[in-house]
């Protein structure tokens, strides 16, 4: 704890982002988990699976006063195999009054399954491209759950829509699974050019806008992406929406950041918005270019009190910078690049989390990133099971799929830990990687695909390390046993877990040595096995060893203790001669067993290990003081040697 009050004032300034940042999780984590509870109501539709959507052009109609759409939608489609109907995902409270193909109108039925199921003209092979156009309308329900929602700010009318991940089909015939993205599509909003109180109407959706064109009393808006997009990133808003820009440079590439806001909030939005030109460029810099860079990125202010990652305009309920960075983020790693399945939900909200966290590291400082992390591990260590990767049972459960403990906080720092593992210049050069994998770049992935990638980047085994983080539960307890003779540090650490799926976890563990005159050393100890031993050369009087201070290792329940028993180094125990060339000869008293040596250099690195024997080759090892340790049933014994 500080002794002053300045200090604490000054710890208090440090960790107000990141308390702002995990507040603000709160929030989004509560938006992410209801916009979800319509897939967990309604599994995925195995009757469109025949079939891989290429485009649509989607025309609508919406008055914001009036909660009901109309709309023509235009599917081209290509056969996965030969197929005489195609079934689209559609509520069955939409009414369908047509379907057209060049022309032609086909026949269709519709059912209480929400299925629109539409029966060609003739069998559509295998491979071949076709299309039709489907005309509707009706009064969208949500189920209480905000997939399309008409309501008012202020007074003015306002429409939204939240489609994550299954909602779509309650306001436009679509196909909406997490396996076939579209490859771009073309949206048409019809309004009435005003509001009742004579205010313009604006139009908001994916992808840059293209024109406006009014006839008589009515506008409508055209938008384009040109982007592989799932059927749920499709989303629409109209309201009196007050619009203005902020320019990214873009290495000479410029693009807008078009924010969409109530004119009632457009002062404070203005100032809150200005740091997402500062979180761009930092997530450009630390992944890859912003990958809808070609059409803008943009914010569209909504109801809710969360946010959602729509493809180039994420719907806002605030403009907190940690859900500015949360939204954005995910326009690499959600949007970009999807998670394959719930089981893999980590790839999006572990990682948007933790890029929110970087966010802070970058604009705040080291501290109010520790303090971060700080608050990020008390989450995940207040409960003793749960694993990043949910089980089958897991994804029944809205509220274990959107886990702010394990799939945001856990998952994000085993991103956090994996770069301590690999060091930033691997770590970053892993995750670029990653975004630019052709079979995952635009597409999906699950956990396997992110591990595989990384261990290509890197050369590294990862399994074991995604074993214990991610597939299994829990976290560790850690012991540290230290004691110091001369400039020879030793450190004894053993570990329990708190969960049993884990028998022991592999870690590099922080810590901090200090002397009595104000010294610090910072080591990371490789702990492979429980109850290792580990000698570090310090040139100072130690006064206290602090286990892992800076809050890089998710764990709990650790303790530092100075012990004497176990560290000897008047034995009888004899080397000669030293110093040595080569060999070195080794007595002991008979009852005294030895099981294994090792021997160490001046760093503390082990360089040799063996079994007991009465002599040991030193003509391998560089010149220098040496250390020898053994190890008997009892206790641990260390000798000096010097090699020339």
């Amino acid at each position: 704890m500080k002794q002053f009050l300045g200090c604490l004032i000054l710890a208090f300034a440090l960790q107000i982002g990141a308390q702002d940042f995990h507040e603000t999780l709160d929030g989004i984590r509560d938006a992410e988990a209801k916009s979800a509870m319509n897939q967990i109501l309604s599994s995925q539709n195995t009757n469109t699976g025949n079939y891989d959507v290429k485009y649509h052009r989607l025309e609508f109609d919406i008055d914001p006063s009036v909660a009901s759409i109309s709309g023509d939608v235009t599917t081209y489609f290509e056969a996965k195999e030969d197929m005489s109907e195609i079934t689209f995902d559609l509520a069955d409270n939409m009414i369908v009054f047509q379907v057209l193909q060049r022309g032609t109108a086909l026949s269709f039925t519709q059912n209480t399954d929400d299925e629109l199921v539409i029966t060609l003209p003739v069998i559509q092979n295998l491979g071949v491209l076709d299309s039709l156009t489907v005309s509707y309308s009706g009064n969208p329900v949500s189920s209480g759950f905000d997939s399309f929602e008409q309501t008012t700010h202020n007074g003015d009318p306002i429409i939204w829509t939240l489609s994550e991940p299954y909602g779509a089909k309650g306001w436009w015939p679509c196909k909406q699974d997490l396996i076939d993205k579209i490859d771009d599509i073309d949206v048409y909003i019809t309004t009435p050019e005003f509001n009742p109180f004579n205010e313009s109407y604006v139009a908001v959706s994916n992808g840059l806008e293209q024109s406006q064109k009014i006839i008589g009393s009515e506008k409508t808006t055209h938008f384009k992406h040109g982007h592989p997009i799932p059927a749920y990133l499709i989303a629409i808003a109209v309201t009196n929406y007050e619009v203005y820009s902020h320019e990214v440079p873009n290495n000479g590439n410029p693009f807008d950041i078009v924010n969409y806001v109530y004119p009632e909030n457009l002062a404070s939005a203005q100032t809150s918005t200005e740091v997402t030109v500062d979180i761009m460029d930092f997530f450009t810099n630390k992944f890859e270019e912003y990958p809808y860079a070609d059409e803008k990125y943009g914010h569209a202010q909504f109801g809710w009190g969360g946010g959602m990652e729509h493809t180039t305009v994420s719907f806002m309920g605030s403009f907190s910078r940690g859900l500015i960075a949360h939204e954005l983020a995910h326009q690499w790693f959600g949007n970009k690049i999807t998670c394959g399945s719930w089981k893999d939900i980590w790839l999006n909200e572990g990682f948007a989390t933790y890029l929110s966290g970087l966010v802070i590291e970058d604009l705040d400082g080291e501290e109010s990133f520790k303090s971060w992390r700080q608050q990020t591990v008390s989450s995940i260590t207040s409960q003793t099971g749960g694993s990043v990767y949910l089980t089958d049972q897991d994804t029944t459960s809205i509220s274990r799929i959107f886990s702010s403990r394990l799939s945001y906080n856990k998952g994000a720092m085993v991103l956090h830990q994996l770069r301590k593992k690999l060091g930033d210049d691997s770590f970053y050069q892993g995750m670029q990687d990653y975004l630019a994998t052709p079979d995952l770049a635009y597409s999906y992935a699950k956990t396997d695909d992110f591990i595989n990638v990384m261990e290509t980047s890197t050369g590294e085994d990862l399994g074991e390390f995604f074993q214990d983080w991610v597939y299994n539960a829990g976290y560790p307890s850690y012991e540290v046993n230290w004691s110091q003779n001369g400039n020879l540090l030793q450190l004894t650490l053993a570990q329990t877990q708190s969960d049993e799926s884990v028998s022991f976890f592999e870690a590099g563990v922080p810590i901090r040595i200090l002397g009595s005159l104000g010294e610090s050393i910072d080591v990371v100890l490789d702990h492979t096995i429980n109850n290792e031993e580990f000698l570090e050369i310090v040139d100072f009087t130690v006064d206290e060893v602090l286990f892992d201070p800076d809050y890089h290792l998710i764990s709990k329940n650790n303790t530092v203790t100075l012990g004497t028993d176990d560290y000897d180094f008047n034995t009888e125990i004899t080397l000669y001669p030293n110093p040595t060339t080569s060999l070195i000869h080794i007595e002991k008293p008979e009852q005294t067993t030895i099981n294994s040596i090792k021997i160490y250099n001046s760093l503390g690195q082990l360089l040799l290990e063996q079994n007991w024997s009465p002599q040991v080759d030193l003509t391998a090892l560089s010149s220098g003081l040496l250390f020898v340790q053994f190890q008997t049933d009892d206790q641990i014994i260390n000798k000096r040697i010097i090699k020339n």
